[in-house]
């Protein structure tokens, strides 16, 4: 039985985040440790830095999403590459080869206590992939793992007075996100509109937590309390 899926951001792999390698150490020693309990657990990659570098550099030159896209598809396969041989070299289950696609994760993740990978199709981001994936196999949530703290009904860079939310429901989530469409490569958001609408429909829980701190995602995967927002369907 999945335990989660994990949607770890690109931005924890950033060189803005102090002490990255002890992140890494820390978040193999919590993903190591759950699933020597016989919890499979899925990861799935971000861009982050990488992805919006490549769309930047070449967003004068073409302006179809669908291409810049692939850019950054392209760094979310580096940055779950680079998560997957940290995961190897402590000794973790962990598949081979990045899947592709949905249907290539799930036979992976039969074979392996543990999945890693990245974006699979433009047109939306590895939110929306790692909520499919929990649909999918069937897993108990899925854990948004980012630079923020909680969900807001604004952006707190923006407005410092912006309300943050414990425990919500799927329908908040969305009036706050928008509309499920996909528009601009590269732009973030707390979580993918796409991929809230997809939760909303299927009744998955989503937990989103800020995910420099590997403690909280250890939390979360084990169902206890964490500091961050819990969204019910």
């Amino acid at each position: 039985m999945v335990s989660a899926v994990i949607a770890l951001g690109g931005s924890l792999l950033r060189p803005e985040i102090e002490e990255r390698h002890k992140w890494l150490e820390d978040i193999s020693r919590v993903i190591k440790s759950r699933s020597e309990r016989d919890l499979r657990i899925g990861i799935v990659v971000g861009g982050g830095s990488p992805a919006r570098e490549g769309i930047n550099l070449i967003r004068p030159i073409i302006e179809d999403v669908e291409s810049l896209d692939h850019v950054g598809i392209a760094a979310t396969r580096l940055n779950a590459t680079i998560i997957r041989e940290v995961f190897l070299q402590a000794g973790i289950s962990v598949n081979s080869t990045i899947p592709k696609d949905i249907d290539e994760a799930v036979d992976i993740f039969d074979k392996n206590s543990v999945l890693v990978m990245g974006g699979t199709i433009p047109g939306h981001t590895t939110d929306a992939v790692a909520i499919r994936l929990a649909i999918r196999y069937g897993a108990s949530k899925c854990i948004i793992a980012t630079n923020v703290k909680k969900v807001f009904d604004e952006d707190p860079k923006l407005n410092p007075n912006a309300k943050s939310y414990n425990l919500m429901s799927l329908e908040e989530l969305k009036r706050i996100v928008g509309p499920a469409e996909h528009s601009k490569a590269g732009y973030s958001q707390v979580v993918d509109p796409i991929g809230v609408d997809d939760a909303l429909r299927n009744g998955l829980t989503l937990n989103v937590l800020d995910g420099r701190d590997a403690e909280l995602i250890g939390k979360s995967l084990d169902g206890e309390d964490f500091q961050g927002t819990v969204i019910h369907g």
